[in-house]
């Protein structure tokens, strides 16, 4: 067979005969894949076999379950059906299995290749993975990929070390059909592929600064982007209210000051609102998710994909904030700032990705100036639509693997402490792991050299979902709406708010104090108390949401609870 004959008759395949394997066929088409680009040559692909019955059954039930979540990724009753229908697997058929990994480790040290993109390595392993379909192939084999698995399961499954990340399944073995020389689900109408590759030649250089995601909604696009500044305007001290409303809560029939913090809730929300009977309206959690470069140095105790299974999750509505958000009748934004993962454009999220992931700020910078002022930029737009739809008391959360080692280098460069003052458990990182956690986020801060200024570090060691939530911030102090902050992340997010207006503060309510060390140190910085002792580090804004209750109880006795008078009650 030619070369250009080999290529047309390759197929995901899904049907194979009992035939066993040759040990040369499989170590040819495994040096086929060693032959294949090699990021900086950095030899990160890692092979592992599977003959055995009882893992492949294991490995099946696996894709069983994640299967049914797949099916209802559409709307489309017929094609949930047809999608049913399918073979997508022979996982017990297939003679033998391959799991084809990438290794994070080598992102340890600097590597050439992966300064634009830690994904380097895992496009390295894909393109092994091609040649060692084009290798069985050729010798008369095949191989079928099998990706709807809960890749933390897997890899718990197959004991694999936490620096090794698979691409996923692979059934290898003698195809039993050649599917009439064309992919299967081109057989079964479920899509037709096009004919010919697209193709088109860029001749005009794009010089606009700021794109935005056409999954944001038509009332962000046609808003004015809007560019927050370094200091925004500060509002009016709302003095004239302040003191009437101490006088109202007061003279309501209880104690002097026997209401606690609802008495100084009720104060603050008054004269936020600059009204003696405010209301809120349209109560709205924003969840920013994205991924972390520094994620593939092991400080967390998940691997990096646990970012986009986690925002799956909310999408389906199974995770802590769903909840709580539903009990409390809280609108739920989901926002996907800078996930490793391209969701399916129908799903129920924003998208304002900046990129998939920031880059390792072990070695280089997480993310540019324009990447930082882009997040700025989205994350004032995303809390400015919100408001337009009449809410007035937005609730900030996160989800982001390596998100609580961001955090803490962010705390040691903005309060000038020792990194050993800040990092905490984060996913659950315990002894050991905890202390590589400190050594990296030490080395990382060692290594820069970079400007003195606020921005230039935010850059450098900044998370998407992070910088996101600050602009987000900044923008509902514009608008005088209330702020729910959430746990160390989104203290973290206020804290660079703060630096930039102090002013901010007057609108925030800090709903827990996190069991992460590092949170009350940030609390004690802005001089705050937190509503909530409840050693939560969950993250996702499950603060806010289980604090909302309160929030609520300060305004409901501020404008329903009895005075002296109407209820004819002697003060002394």
């Amino acid at each position: 067979m030619t070369l250009d004959e080999i290529i047309k008759s390759r197929r995901d395949t899904r049907h194979f005969t009992p035939d066993e394997v040759p040990d040369q066929v499989i170590q040819k088409a495994l040096q086929a894949g060693h032959f294949a680009p090699s990021v900086g040559l950095t030899d990160a692909t890692k092979y592992y076999l599977i003959k055995s019955a009882e893992i492949k059954k294991a490995i099946k039930d696996l894709f069983l379950d994640y299967d049914i979540k797949a099916a209802n990724l559409t709307d489309d009753e017929g094609q949930k059906a047809q999608y049913k229908s399918l073979k997508l697997e022979a996982i017990e058929e297939a003679p033998l299995g391959l799991v084809i990994c990438y290794d994070r480790s080598v992102l340890n040290n600097f590597t050439i290749g992966t300064v634009g993109s830690n994904e380097a390595i895992k496009f390295s392993a894909v393109c092994a993975a091609q040649n060692i379909w084009l290798s069985l192939t050729e010798q008369g084999y095949s191989m079928g990929w099998v990706s709807i698995l809960n890749y933390y399961q897997f890899k718990q499954l197959l004991g694999l070390p936490e620096n090794i990340e698979p691409l996923g399944y692979f059934c290898i073995g003698k195809p039993a059909t050649n599917y009439d020389n064309q992919p299967m689900l081109q057989q079964l109408n479920w899509k037709q592929k096009q004919e010919n590759p697209f193709i088109e030649e860029i001749k005009v250089l794009n010089e606009s600064n700021i794109t935005l995601n056409s999954n944001i909604s038509p009332q962000i696009l046609n808003s004015q982007i809007l560019q927050v500044s370094s200091v925004l305007p500060l509002r009016g001290s709302g003095g004239w209210v302040r003191g009437l409303l101490q006088q109202k809560i007061d003279n309501k029939t209880k104690p002097t000051g026997s209401l606690g913090v609802l008495e100084s809730l009720a104060k603050q929300i008054g004269t936020v609102f600059q009204t003696l009977e405010p209301q809120i309206t349209n109560p709205n959690i924003i969840v920013f998710a994205a991924d972390h470069g520094i994620a593939n140095h092991g400080v967390s105790a998940y691997p990096q994909d646990v970012t986009r299974q986690m925002v799956t999750n909310f999408l389906e509505g199974g995770a802590g904030i769903n909840v709580f958000c539903k009990q409390n009748t809280i609108a739920l934004t989901i926002v996907d700032a800078g996930v490793n993962y391209d969701f399916p454009t129908n799903a129920n999220l924003v998208s304002a990705k900046i990129a998939k992931g920031t880059q390792s700020f072990l070695q280089s910078p997480a993310m540019s100036q324009t990447e930082l002022d882009l997040c700025f930029s989205k994350g004032a737009i995303i809390v400015n639509s919100i408001f337009e739809t009449g809410c007035n008391c937005i609730g900030f959360g996160e989800m982001g693997i390596g998100n609580t080692s961001t955090a803490s280098v962010l705390m040691s460069v903005l309060l000038e402490i020792p990194i050993e003052d800040c990092v905490g458990k984060g996913t659950g990182v315990v002894d050991e792991k905890l202390l590589q956690k400190q050594n990296i986020l030490k080395k990382a801060l060692e290594n820069y050299n970079g400007s003195n200024d606020l921005q230039s570090k935010l850059a450098y060691f900044g998370g998407f979902e992070i910088m996101q939530m600050v602009g987000g911030m900044l923008q509902a102090k514009e608008n005088n709406m209330l702020i729910l902050v959430d746990g160390f992340i989104c203290s973290i997010a206020f804290l660079i708010a703060y630096k930039m207006n102090p002013s901010v503060k007057e609108n925030a309510i800090f709903c827990h104090s996190s069991a992460e060390q590092g949170h009350q140190k940030i609390l004690d910085y802005l001089d705050v108390r937190a509503l909530l002792q409840l050693d939560l580090r969950l993250g996702e804004g499950t603060g806010c949401a289980v604090a909302f209750p309160i929030i609520q109880s300060a305004v409901t006795f501020l404008n329903e609870m009895a005075s002296f008078e109407s209820a004819g009650i002697s003060k002394k």
